[in-house]
C-alpha cells in the first residue's frame, strides 16, 4: 500500500524533510558539563553581554582606547594575531592541492575550516574595535574606495578570501546535507578556490604588515623595518603550522570516535612532516631578523628594557622552538612537538602585540593597558570559535569519512574530464 502523502507538494515535503533533519542536528552532541563548557561558557554568555554594552555605550564606556592609541588588542590579537594563525589553511591546500603531498590530505577539511572560522570570528571583532561600525561596507559597495589605502587592500582580501575558503569547505556541507548534484559542482570547483586563496592569504598576510611601514617613528627601532610585510609572511608560516599541530593533537582526542584507524597511525608523521616545515620557517624567519639587525645597526638598544624583550622574544619564542622542533621530529617525540608548537603560538602573539600594541609609542608616559572589557570580549570571540569548531566536526565529514556516494560522484566526474585535469579526492 503506499502511504506517501500526495497531497502535499514535492517541494514543500523536501523542506520538511530538512527542517527535520535540521532541528535534529541542532541538538546537542555529547556532554554538556565538561570542564571546558563550564569555563567558556559564562565568558561567552558575559562577551554578548558587554558587545552590546560595546555598541550601545560606545568604545569609551568600554575600552582604554584613546586619540593616542587607536589600536589594542582587538586589532593586534583579534585581527593582527588571528590572521597568522589562520594561516594553516593556505599551507596545507597548498601542499596538497598544488605539491600533491596526499599525506596531508586528512588534515585538509579541520584546517580550512579553522582557518575560515578564524576570519569570520576575526573579522566580526574587528567592527568592535571601528569607532562607526556601519561604515564597515564602504570599501565594498564603493562608497570612498580609497584604493591608495593598505586597509582597503586588506578589507578587500579577507571578504575575498573568506569565499575562497567557504568554496573550499562547501563539498563537507554538501555531503553533510546530502547535496549530490551540489557536491558535484563544489568540488570541481575547489581546485581554483584553492590557488585563488592562496595568492589572495599570502598579500593580506604581508599587507597587515605593510600597515606599519605608515608609523615610521611610532614603532620602536628594533621592531620597524621595512622588511615588516616579509616577516609576516614567513612568521605566518610556522605560526599557522604551529597552530594545525596544536588543532591537530587536540582533535585526535576529542573526535578520536570519527576519525579511522589508518588516519590515527599517519598522525605522527603527519606532526612529524608539519614540525620540520615550522623549523624550517623558524630558521628563515630567524635569519632575516638577524640580518635586518646587522643591517639597522640598532645593538646599542639592546642593552635597554625594550631590547630585553625583543632578545627574549627571538631567542625565547623563535631560536627556543627550532631546536624543539629539531630534536621532536628527529625522535618523533610527540610531547616535544607539542611544546615546541605552543611555544611557536605563544611566541607569535608576543611578536604581533610587540609591533602593534607593546613596542608602539613605547616613548609615551601613560602607555594603554587593555580594559578587563577588551580581555573578556577578546575570549569570548576565541571560545566562539571553538565552540563553532567542535559543533561543526561532530556533524559534518570533518574527521569521519565521507558517504560512500562521494567516491562513485567523484569517479563519474574524472571520466568527463580531460586528460590532466585535476579533481578534489575523496577524503581518507
Amino acid at each position: 500500500m503506499n502511504t506517501t502523502d500526495t497531497s502535499t507538494p514535492a517541494y514543500r515535503r523536501v523542506g520538511q524533510d530538512l527542517w527535520e533533519f535540521l532541528r535534529e542536528e541542532l541538538k546537542p552532541k555529547g556532554k554538556l558539563l565538561t570542564p571546558f563548557n563550564l569555563i567558556s561558557g559564562p565568558i561567552i554568555l558575559l562577551g554578548l553581554v558587554l558587545i552590546i554594552l560595546r555598541f550601545t555605550k560606545g568604545l569609551g564606556a568600554t575600552t582604554n582606547l584613546s586619540q593616542e592609541f587607536p589600536w589594542g588588542i582587538w586589532i593586534g590579537f583579534d585581527v593582527v594575531t588571528g590572521v597568522a594563525f589562520a594561516a594553516g589553511a593556505y599551507i596545507v591546500t597548498f601542499m596538497v592541492y598544488v605539491l600533491r603531498m596526499d599525506k596531508y590530505h586528512s588534515i585538509v577539511r579541520a584546517t580550512v575550516l579553522n582557518g575560515f572560522l578564524a576570519y569570520v570570528f576575526y573579522a566580526g571583532a574587528l567592527t568592535l574595535d571601528l569607532g562607526r561600525p556601519w561604515k564597515i561596507i564602504n570599501p565594498i559597495i564603493g562608497n570612498s574606495f580609497g584604493v591608495s589605502s593598505v586597509l582597503f587592500l586588506v578589507a578587500w582580501h579577507f571578504l575575498l578570501y573568506m569565499m575562497a575558503q567557504f568554496i573550499e569547505f562547501s563539498p563537507a556541507v554538501a555531503e553533510w546535507l546530502g547535496l549530490k548534484k551540489l557536491r558535484k559542482i563544489l568540488g570541481s570547483l575547489t581546485v581554483g578556490a584553492v590557488i585563488f586563496g592562496i595568492c589572495l592569504s599570502m598579500l593580506h598576510q604581508s599587507g597587515l604588515g605593510a600597515l606599519f611601514l605608515l608609523a615610521p617613528a611610532k614603532i620602536h627601532p628594533l621592531w620597524y623595518t621595512e622588511y615588516i610585510p616579509v616577516l609576516f609572511i614567513v612568521s605566518s608560516v610556522f605560526a599557522g603550522m604551529s597552530i594545525v599541530i596544536i588543532e591537530g593533537t587536540i582533535s585526535h582526542r576529542a573526535f578520536s570516535h570519527l576519525i579511522s584507524t589508518k588516519n590515527h597511525a599517519e598522525h605522527m608523521d603527519i606532526m612529524v612532516g608539519l614540525s620540520r616545515l615550522a623549523a624550517a620557517a623558524l630558521f628563515v624567519y630567524f635569519f632575516m631578523k638577524i640580518l635586518v639587525l646587522v643591517h639597522s645597526m640598532q645593538f646599542h638598544l639592546l642593552m635597554t628594557p625594550m631590547g630585553y624583550l625583543y632578545l627574549v622574544e627571538v631567542i625565547g619564542f623563535v631560536v627556543l622552538p627550532f631546536l624543539i622542533f629539531v630534536t621532536g621530529a628527529k625522535n618523533r617525540n610527540r610531547k616535544l612537538l607539542l611544546s615546541g608548537a605552543i611555544i611557536s603560538a605563544v611566541g607569535i602573539i608576543l611578536n604581533r602585540l610587540n609591533v602593534s600594541v607593546i613596542a608602539f609609542k613605547w616613548y609615551a608616559p601613560g602607555h594603554y593597558v587593555p580594559s578587563w572589557i577588551e580581555i573578556v570580549i577578546t575570549l569570548a570571540v576565541v571560545f566562539g570559535e571553538i565552540w563553532a569548531f567542535r559543533w561543526v566536526a561532530n556533524r559534518m565529514p570533518v574527521f569521519s569519512e565521507s558517504p560512500r556516494w562521494v567516491k562513485t560522484l567523484d569517479d563519474e566526474v574524472k571520466q568527463t574530464l580531460p586528460a590532466g585535469a585535476v579533481v578534489q579526492p575523496v577524503k581518507k
